[in-house]
């Protein structure tokens, strides 16, 4: 199963906790999901992975990111670019998957979901995941 898919879903469980400061129903997105596509399919222990790492390292996700922004707060971000950089985040410290996979996935997954008229997210989200990527590997 496509591992994109879980990450889909993982964004729009975090994007809604995110945004409702509240758990969401979980089965009511997987229904809204499958009406989309029918054959939506994805790794549940993968998106169990992200979804629960996310939930559990959130402190440490977010002051990493923080360090990692110039002349930015986290709180600036929109939530979808904010939830896609903690997935990104918490895969490149906690999940052995390729980084450049890992940056490939959310970038594309930025252009999909971020991208508005004027402002491209997806250059934006790849700098930074670069900078954490880079922290990571400097054991910082």
């Amino acid at each position: 199963m496509k591992r994109i898919n879980s990450r889909i879903k993982a964004l729009i469980v975090l994007y809604d906790e995110d945004l409702l400061k509240n758990h969401v129903d979980e089965e009511g997105i997987d229904k809204l999901l499958k009406e989309d596509d029918e054959d939506f399919s994805y790794d549940v222990n993968y998106y169990n992975l992200i979804v629960n790492g996310v939930r559990e390292n959130l402190y440490a996700i977010d002051k990493l990111i923080s360090i990692c922004l110039s002349n930015y707060t986290l709180d600036r971000l929109s939530y979808v670019d904010r939830n896609l950089i903690r997935i990104g985040a918490f895969e490149m410290k906690y999940t052995d998957t390729p980084k450049n996979v890992i940056i490939n996935e959310i970038v594309n997954l930025s252009h999909e979901y971020s991208e508005v008229k004027g402002f491209e997210s997806s250059k934006f989200n790849n700098a930074l995941l670069e900078k954490i990527s880079q922290r990571i590997e400097n054991g910082k």
